[in-house]
């Protein structure tokens, strides 16, 4: 194992520091409950400095209008990634708790790749486009489009994918021209602090250009929803938190892009083969210890083959488990926090409570860290709360259908939208009932639409707007229409 980075430290206008008031709090490790770190406790001071810091950068450099510079820049940042990878991915391990097979993928991999997708497309990107010449109101006049950087962002993060969420904000705000405050999870800050720490020893980035804060208080950090200085909010989080936000932006009329909740439904069609389809949802449901927005946690499978579905599902977690994430062969390490397990726990609870049964888990593990067994939920209908609501943990729940009218009924009966899989014998079928479901992204047939250069982003109570792909960029950009006598 390589050496962890140094300590965290926040960043703000170009300077790596601790909390104004010298405070910190403890950075613990899900896998043993034990103290790693310590982290700034960030102070109504330094988020004060780090918007200051963002506005002044925005409005008095050329990051905006500089494009090559920027190019240089974020690859810079990008081979400061790879040269640091080894420690950044055990210090991911140490601190999220997620399993090493991971970190080739969302952990780590994939959002650094996406960094260099979105610096490449920079370099190609047409800022100005030509609409012609026209006679509006009998004035003939050329008319162009320009795109222009949003501003000041605050880019707040969660704890479960911290290295793909940052840099899936990150990189295409500061693409974009904008400048960024990054407030990450309290529990997980390390990794974003490392991020950090790499802009301002590894990058040409100017002071001021990228800032990051770690309050352990959300009241610290809710200035920056409400700051005037603030121009957009990207956030990503639960669905309750987002609603807050927004209504927090609201009287400064704050462009918000929000990547929400999800309880999205695996769809087994009568044709399919639902072994196979039951076996890979109960992996899916497993990975990172279910601490994925858009994990499949609803098996949805024709009902005179539940039973086999659920038998299938059991056997798969069974054989899973929950391993230290360490363990080159760990899929499900723990949950991220105490809280986050008493939460689980709480549902678990409630499943017996509305009349489901455990078909395997069901129980919190008892050992050192924040464990919870791989659970398997049979006997509830889409009406139970399990089946309802976001869980953020190792728990699948099945539930029958009677035919493909049903299951997009089941599917689309949800206060949310973001992702989805449909398996079918028939790959046009398939397509057709996917065709109806309300979600940002589906999966057909065991199709991955994870990748860089992908829009993802749900559907109602999901979210709003898309990260990633082009379109993913563009939440960063202002459209601006010239027009000049022709």
């Amino acid at each position: 194992m390589s050496a962890f980075p140094p300590a965290p430290q926040q960043l703000i206008d170009g300077k790596l520091v601790g909390s104004a008031d010298g405070t910190t709090y403890p950075i613990l490790n899900p896998a043993t409950g034990l103290e790693i770190g310590q982290a700034p406790d960030g102070s109504a001071a330094d988020v004060e400095g780090a918007i200051a810091a963002a506005r002044r950068a925005f409005d008095e450099t050329d990051w905006s209008t500089n494009a090559d510079f920027r190019v240089r820049c974020l690859r810079q940042l990008h081979q400061a990634l790879l040269d640091n990878a080894e420690a950044f991915r055990d210090l991911t391990t140490a601190e999220v708790g997620m399993p090493g097979f991971m970190m080739g993928a969302a952990g780590f991999d994939v959002p650094v790749e996406g960094l260099k997708w979105v610096t490449d497309m920079l370099e190609s990107y047409e800022f100005e486009s030509d609409l012609g010449v026209a006679k509006p109101m009998g004035i003939k006049s050329r008319r162009t489009v320009r795109r222009e950087a949003v501003g000041v962002v605050a880019a707040i993060t969660p704890w479960n994918v911290p290295t793909q969420i940052n840099l899936a904000k990150v990189g295409p705000a500061l693409a974009a021209g904008c400048t960024v405050v990054l407030k990450p999870a309290p529990d997980t800050p390390w990794v974003a602090c490392e991020l950090g720490r790499l802009v301002a020893e590894h990058t040409d980035i100017p002071a001021g250009v990228f800032n990051l804060v770690t309050p352990l208080s959300n009241e610290v950090a809710a200035v920056l929803s409400t700051d005037p200085r603030v121009d957009m909010v990207s956030f990503t989080g639960s669905t309750a938190t987002g609603r807050a936000i927004m209504a927090a932006a609201a009287p400064t009329l704050k462009k918000v892009f929000l990547e929400l909740g999800g309880k999205s439904a695996a769809i087994a069609l009568d044709d399919a083969d639902v072994s196979a389809v039951a076996g890979a949802t109960a992996f899916t449901a497993c990975i990172h210890a279910g601490q994925g927005c858009a994990i499949t946690t609803r098996l949805v499978v024709p009902r005179e083959k539940y039973d086999e579905a659920v038998r299938v599902a059991a056997a798969t977690m069974e054989s899973i488990g929950a391993k230290d994430p360490a363990d080159p062969g760990a899929i499900c390490g723990p949950v991220i926090s105490a809280v986050q397990r008493d939460r689980v726990e709480a549902y678990l609870k409630l499943a017996v409570e509305e009349g489901g049964t455990f078909a395997t888990g069901g129980h919190v593990i008892d050992q050192d860290g924040f464990w919870i067994e791989p659970t398997v939920i049979a006997g509830l209908d889409n009406s139970s709360r399990l089946a309802q609501e976001e869980i953020f943990g190792p728990v699948l729940v099945v539930i029958p259908h009677d035919g493909d009218d049903d299951a997009v009924r089941i599917a689309n009966d949800s206060a949310y939208g973001l992702s989805g899989s449909v398996d079918s014998g028939d790959i046009e079928r398939a397509k057709a009932v996917a065709a109806r479901i309300r979600t940002g992204t589906i999966a057909v047939n065991g199709g991955v639409w994870f990748s860089p250069d992908a829009p993802f982003g749900g559907y109602k109570q999901s979210g709003i707007g898309r990260e990633m792909g082009v379109a993913g960029f563009e939440e960063y950009l202002e459209t601006k229409t010239l027009a000049f006598p022709a």
